[in-house]
């Protein structure tokens, strides 16, 4: 990877890196030579005193999962997909829910990257903290990550409880629902008032997992194969989608404990586009009430939720929670359904919340914006110029969005 990346620079062409190939903008692409780090597996080392794992940058969060599982140890935090690699889910800012718990790159606490001129750079609080600093969010800007080092916790067991609830309930005890559970997030299906509702906690109960096959029903059938027949019909004939939408949140309640892994992320075979953005976490109810009024008045047919998580501020630069406890508004269209004009219109109201958008997920905003958005946007650019001057490691997305 050195050589590639040394040749590269010496021939002035550009290099990409590619994970897991989950994110749905073109941050990977690449004009010149891309890179998989898919070699990069496994995790290196254990410092079991300072609750740290030293992990390879091509490890899939699954992957890590089940090997930190049989150390004893967990993730703190994770997002709902679990496909991506460590690097990827690091680099773009992924979060999870929890209003006390940050994002997985404030979890970060060391890394290894090969810079733009193929050269190894360590950076922890040792060596180099600037880049560590910095680089915990890259979008893949900065080089090549091969290896991470990453606190973690003693592995832990959820509590999960899943309910409809109204939206307009949801919204007013916002506020309390999400503080009295480690874990709290909903998804309001449009057309509908029912929001689904999931509160995890972290318990000492036994394992008392969904039976097997009840739940391959309700998790794998249910959540992917029957919601993406109502996808495709629904893509067939939009006008049914209102009627389709009120199947979804007449699954009733459930409640389980497993494994903090195994509740945190699950199964996403149906296809999609996404957009996610972040916005301080007391405006969230009032975003919510002029989406809802936005797709009222303009017709639009979803079928698929909008998904609303939260988490606690930190202090990496390029994070959507720099600086702000942060609420996550994400929206999906089906794959193959035109989506622009509605993520547009989300977007659009979204920027009177002082949002942020997911750095792997679409958005339309450019690096003038972007400034204006994250107060140390300039300590990025110029740790850029320090580990990528050349920009070996840019394509047009990082032009659109650095500049």
């Amino acid at each position: 990877m050195v050589r590639l990346v040394q040749r590269a620079r010496a021939a002035n062409e550009r290099v990409k890196v590619v994970g897991s190939g989950h994110s749905f903008t073109p941050a990977a692409v690449s004009d010149g030579h891309m890179i998989s780090i898919g070699a990069l597996r496994g995790i290196r080392s254990i410092d079991r005193t300072a609750k740290t794992v030293v992990v390879g940058a091509g490890t899939t969060l699954n992957e890590l999962n089940a090997l930190l599982h049989s150390e004893g140890l967990a993730m703190a935090n994770l997002g709902d997909i679990a496909y991506q690699t460590v690097a990827g889910a690091i680099s773009t800012s992924t979060h999870g829910t929890g209003v006390h718990l940050p994002g997985l790159a404030a979890q970060v606490v060391g890394l290894r990257i090969v810079d733009g001129e193929g050269n190894v750079v360590v950076a922890n609080e040792h060596q180099n903290p600037h880049l560590l600093d910095v680089g915990r969010v890259s979008v893949g800007a900065l080089g090549v990550i091969t290896e991470c080092t990453i606190k973690v916790v003693d592995a832990f067991r959820l509590h999960a409880h899943e309910m409809p609830m109204k939206l307009d309930d949801a919204l007013a005890n916002v506020e309390e629902l999400k503080a009295t559970n480690d874990h709290f997030e909903f998804f309001w299906i449009p057309h509908t008032r029912w929001a689904l509702t999931k509160r995890n906690n972290r318990t000492t109960e036994p394992l008392q997992p969904l039976p097997k096959v009840k739940g391959w029903i309700e998790k794998t059938f249910m959540e992917n194969y029957a919601f993406g027949a109502l996808c495709r019909v629904g893509r067939m004939k939009p006008s049914l989608i209102p009627k389709l939408a009120t199947a979804l949140p007449s699954s009733g309640s459930r409640t389980y404990v497993n494994d903090s892994y195994k509740i945190f992320a699950s199964p996403r075979l149906v296809r999609f586009y996404e957009m996610e953005h972040s916005l301080p976490a007391e405006h969230l109810p009032d975003a919510m009430c002029d989406i809802r009024s936005m797709v009222e008045r303009k017709g639009y047919m979803l079928n698929f939720p909008v998904e609303v998580r939260f988490t606690a501020s930190d202090d990496v630069p390029l994070s959507t929670s720099f600086g702000r406890d942060s609420a996550y508004i994400a929206v999906h269209v089906y794959k193959g359904m035109e989506y622009e004009p509605y993520f547009r219109d989300v977007e659009d109201i979204l920027r009177g919340y002082d949002a942020r958008p997911h750095w792997g997920k679409i958005h339309h905003r450019e690096a003038d914006e972007l400034a204006t958005l994250y107060p140390r946007f300039n300590d990025f650019l110029a740790v850029r110029d320090e580990l990528d001057p050349n920009r070996t490691f840019a394509n047009r997305y990082t032009d659109r969005v650095f500049g």
